[in-house]
């Protein structure tokens, strides 16, 4: 999955978002509400972490233009505004959900999986070719054996489990898996396919589509 964290509070911000890296969940920053819009609208998010009071553009602006625009992604307040009567407040924006500061880090990883699951449509669990993907405990199985994987090829697994056999492009492993940081010319994607491949084990599950991605 990948996030957009829109937090001006940069010690915050990065802090999250090393931890939710350390997940296996693919984070993009912006330190304002005007960055965060246009990051948004750029790229594809399974999910919007927002802060509340942002500069340039306040964070119920960007709720507002978000969900008013068509935007995809599920859109979770991470705010010091607490009470109740914020909370109702951003959810009537159209917030999927509202997570006050200070907030226990578990339970914010709990939630954006959550809404990813929503703004998919995924199971919890996944199921494909003999692999059995418990996505909220990240654990993978093949004939009851369990797969020990990285953080990055569990993301690069669940990409290719959720397209159901259709085939997924290596640009777009790159949108899902990775950050805006991560460079296309790496061969990143390659090494990590090679390294999940071996681990999965013989009889080879993952099929590479000559001039167009990977197909499970």
């Amino acid at each position: 999955m990948r996030v957009l964290l829109i937090e001006d509070e940069m010690l915050l911000a990065v802090q999250v978002a090393d931890g939710l890296r350390d997940r296996g969940i693919a984070v993009d920053l912006a330190a304002d509400g005007l960055d965060g819009l246009h990051k948004a609208t750029a790229n594809r998010y399974d999910v919007v972490v927002l802060d509340r009071d942002l500069p340039l553009v306040h964070g119920d602006q960007v709720c507002i233009a978000l969900t008013g625009g068509g935007n995809d992604a599920r859109i979770l307040m991470l705010t010091a505004a607490g009470e109740a009567a914020d909370r109702v407040a951003g959810l009537m924006l159209g917030a999927d959900d509202y997570l006050p500061k200070p907030f226990v880090f578990d339970e914010l990883v709990l939630r954006i999986r959550a809404l990813a699951r929503r703004a998919n449509n995924a199971p919890r669990v996944l199921q494909r070719a003999g692999l059995t993907f418990d996505t909220a405990r990240r654990v993978v199985t093949r004939g009851g054996r369990v797969i020990p994987l990285t953080t990055k090829e569990l993301a690069v697994l669940e990409v290719l489990m959720g397209a159901e056999g259709a085939v997924v492009s290596a640009e777009d492993l790159l949108e899902r898996a990775w950050d805006e940081h991560a460079d296309p010319f790496t061969g990143t994607v390659r090494v990590t396919m090679a390294r999940l491949r071996r681990k999965l084990g013989d009889p080879p599950l993952i099929e590479t589509v000559v001039g167009a991605g990977y197909r499970l």
